[in-house]
């Protein structure tokens, strides 16, 4: 009895006492954990994923198990206990040259395997969000050299994709639409309100995605995810902590960066902190003079003066600060519930707007200020998702956020005392119920609903800057109430009809309603005091994916989106460029987008990858500006000036059409090779060359990568835009462009030599450099208002644990 007494007392000691078998998973090329590496034994009765350091319990599995290691972008490797342990239980996994069996969530709101998806769809891991160590979340999309990213000022980045941008395309983070009631078609500049050091990962989709996430999907979709709150996976709490700080010199950059997770059993907490300062940019100084800025305005004295820029490389007033902060709270009561609360906040400085600052009228420089002002973005997201297989379905996902943003603008011409200021606040609630059902291993259904509300205020003012008057301004919108609400069902399916052949379809119904008071009509003496627009809209999409074997992927795919008129469309009152001016319209349609994919995949013996995707996109009913006529007048007198009377009408229909090219190839161990390059053309029905197509760009990377050291020494370059591939539109910009041999502004070609290196010093501690632009060119990238950087050094250090 006493031996049975003992025994007993031995094994649980050993159970309570001795510590658990944990086993860690690192990257054979950079030593880094991995997180999220699947651990299964043959029979898949047990499984597990490695956490944030790449950790994880080996308690579960048997002594005689075969332990399965996979993760999409590592190669598969089998281990038994015994030699896991002969390995002192760290392991070290090769990269794929390339993901083909990934997994994504942009598609369908849910993980497909891409395999099984038509779209072309472009993946930003987090370890290449970390080596590239973008400034910006536009700087993080133009990494990609697929989206082309345009910048009137620093503090900016328009995405272009596939000639669509602004209301054209999708932002949405963690899985909420940022696109509100007035992103406009001129150059947005939003996507810089999201913090890109605590980005998780990116996909962007090519082409329409109305299907999953309605009005404004046309061009493509950029989906962000956010680092999650994660929990403990073991007997111990999970604590992780990331600090950074980065130095630029082009701009003077000043960054840093803080986030740490504490993760308890069923609670998780993730805090994030970023802030930046950035100095006025300093251009190249190799080519196009005619880019430098020679003069400013400046007032001393309450005088404006005119002073010479004793460096015109250096583009005085392009500088200003910016604040993130997030707060992720999660709770998993059991294993079928999984809430998680979100908190964002971006807060910028004001924000000159160069591409104004450098206009000149009658030779003289026409605005002593514009700026915006401080760009304020909260939103708070609950999202809860329930895994139990029922009738209705086998997962659903609840989403309900609300964000507050403001945004406004403020300019003053030179010798003048008053500064017009104005502001717009927009309220946007959001719901949305997702859910899939899986019919049989071949068959799923993904089905939800989604309503919009977005209310928008618009003030204005006019003050004296010396006696500190406040007078009356015309709004930019109604001054009354604005709103925009829109509802939608949608449906998708997929059928893997064989091992060859997967079969995609969807359809999406949406409502689109919107209203707008005019309170004040002093100003304009419009014929209406409301202005008022209800529309449907229908779309849907079918596409094929064949796989003749493991090394091929042929993908088909049809899509229509669409783009429901919004406030900014119907009630805006606007200068669009000198000379004319915006009216509302409220006789508008929805804008749609019919469009084709055809690509092809192809990867020989697991060291080269080769893709190309063509499209061809019809859009109908295009909301365009042209001329119209306002009290009977063609011509109204506006900011002081005779100007020519617009108004946005479905006037125009176009086509766009290009290729997408990508190659990837391990040269030999540890180095590797890559190259992309994106065409498109574009116009409309006469002819006429649309705004937001990019001229032909890419970029070739050659990459050696062991354990400590990655070096990527790369070239990004851009086709011409000559005079006549340009939209008139662009053509009357004078001050943005060089100057051809005929006296005409064009868009030059350009390339740049970079250099990007990063060394883990230790498991906490790497280093990063670099060397943009080598060669110190000056260029300005097409529509871009503002000049790329120079010559510019960049070095930041990054602590984990």
């Amino acid at each position: 009895m006493i031996k049975r007494i003992c025994l007993f007392v031995f094994f649980v000691f050993n159970f309570i006492f001795l510590p658990a078998q944990t086993l860690v998973v690192k990257s054979a090329s950079d030593n880094k954990p991995v997180e999220n590496v699947a651990l299964y034994n043959k029979s898949m009765t047990i499984s597990i994923y490695t956490n944030s350091k790449g950790m994880a319990s080996l308690d579960r599995f048997n002594p005689g198990d075969s332990i399965i290691f996979q993760h999409p972008s590592f190669i598969k490797v089998v281990y038994t206990k015994q030699m896991l342990n002969k390995l002192d239980l760290t392991i070290r996994l090769e990269k794929k040259i390339w993901m083909l069996d990934e997994f994504v969530i942009s598609a369908s709101k849910w993980e497909q395997n891409i395999r099984e998806i038509p779209n072309k769809i472009k993946i930003l891991r987090n370890h290449d969000i970390s080596f590239n160590n973008p400034q910006t979340a536009a700087d993080l999309l133009a990494g990609t050299n697929e989206v082309f990213i345009q910048k009137s000022q620093l503090g900016g980045g328009s995405p272009m994709i596939r000639g669509f941008a602004t209301n054209s395309i999708l932002l949405v983070v963690d899985g909420v639409r940022m696109n509100n009631a007035i992103y406009r078609s001129g150059n947005l500049q939003n996507v810089i309100s999201l913090d890109p050091h605590i980005i998780q990962n990116t996909e962007v989709i090519f082409g329409p995605g109305s299907v999953v996430y309605g009005s404004d999907a046309l061009g493509g979709v950029m989906d962000f995810h956010t680092k999650r709150a994660l929990l403990s996976t073991g007997e111990k709490n999970n604590f992780s902590l990331n600090a950074f700080a980065r130095y630029s010199s082009a701009n003077k950059e000043n960054t840093g960066h803080l986030d740490f997770n504490i993760g308890l059993e069923k609670w998780a907490s993730l805090t994030s902190i970023s802030y930046s300062k950035y100095d006025d940019l300093k251009m190249g100084t190799i080519k196009n003079p005619d880019y430098q800025r020679y003069e400013y305005v400046k007032r001393i004295n309450n005088i404006d003066s005119v002073f010479k820029n004793p460096d015109p490389n250096i583009q005085k007033f392009s500088g200003y600060r910016q604040i993130n902060l997030m707060q992720k709270i999660r709770f998993r009561p059991n294993e079928h519930l999984d809430m998680n609360y979100a908190f964002h906040l971006s807060g910028l400085s004001d924000v000159p707007r160069y591409d104004r600052l450098i206009q000149y009228k009658n030779d003289l420089l026409k605005y002593a200020e514009w700026y915006y002002g401080p760009q304020k973005w909260t939103m708070h997201s609950i999202k809860a998702r329930y895994n139990n297989p029922n009738v209705v379905f086998d997962a659903l996902q609840f989403t309900v956020a609300y964000q507050a943003y403001e945004e406004s603008r403020h300019d003053r011409k030179p010798g003048k005392t008053e500064i017009r200021h104005r502001t717009e606040n927009v309220n946007a609630f959001t719901l949305n119920l997702d859910m899939d059902k899986k019919i049989n291993e071949r068959q799923d259904f993904y089905y939800g609903l989604e309503f919009v509300l977005n209310d928008v205020n618009s003030t204005a003012e006019n003050e004296n800057i010396i006696s500190g008057e406040i007078l009356p301004e015309a709004t930019r919108y109604p001054d009354g109430d604005n709103k925009y609400r829109t509802a939608a069902l949608y449906y998708s399916y997929k059928n893997n009809l064989s091992d060859f052949f997967t079969l995609n379809t969807g359809i999406r119904l949406n409502y689109i309603d919107l209203s707008s008071t005019l309170v004040d009509n002093s100003f304009y003496n419009f014929p209406f005091d409301k202005i008022s627009l209800t529309t449907m809209a229908l779309n849907g999409s079918a596409g094929m994916v064949f796989r003749p074997n493991e090394k091929w992927q042929i993908n088909l795919n049809a899509s229509s989106g669409f783009r429901a008129p919004n406030i900014d469309d119907v009630a805006k009152i606007f200068d669009s460029e000198p000379g004319n001016v915006v009216v509302p319209n409220n006789d508008l349609d929805p804008e749609y987008a019919y469009n084709i994919d055809l690509g092809f995949i192809r990867e020989f013996s697991d060291k080269f990858h080769f893709e190309i995707t063509g499209f061809y996109t019809f859009l109908k009913n295009a909301m365009v500006r042209r001329d119209f006529v306002f009290n009977g007048q063609d011509s109204i007198m506006y900011d002081d000036q005779l100007s020519k009377v617009q108004a946005v009408v479905n006037a125009s229909s176009a086509t766009l059409y290009g290729l997408n090219m990508n190659l990837n190839a391990e040269i030999q161990k540890n180095f590797s090779f890559k190259t992309n390059l994106s065409y498109t053309f574009g116009q409309d029905f006469e002819d006429i060359p649309l705004r937001h197509v990019a001229p032909f760009f890419g970029s070739t990377h050659l990459v050696y990568e062991n354990q400590h050291l990655q070096i990527d020494f790369y070239s990004n370059y851009n086709g011409e835009k000559p005079f006549d591939k340009l939209a008139p539109s662009e053509q009357s910009k004078t001050y943005m462009y060089a100057i051809d041999d005929n006296g005409d502004p064009y868009s030059p070609a350009w390339y740049t030599l970079n250099l990007k290196t990063s060394y883990r010093w230790n498991e906490h501690f790497i280093i990063f450099a670099g060397i943009g632009n080598i060669l110190d060119h000056r260029y300005r990238p097409y529509s871009s208002g503002i000049v790329a950087p120079g010559r510019n050094f960049t070095l930041s250090l990054k602590y984990t644990i």
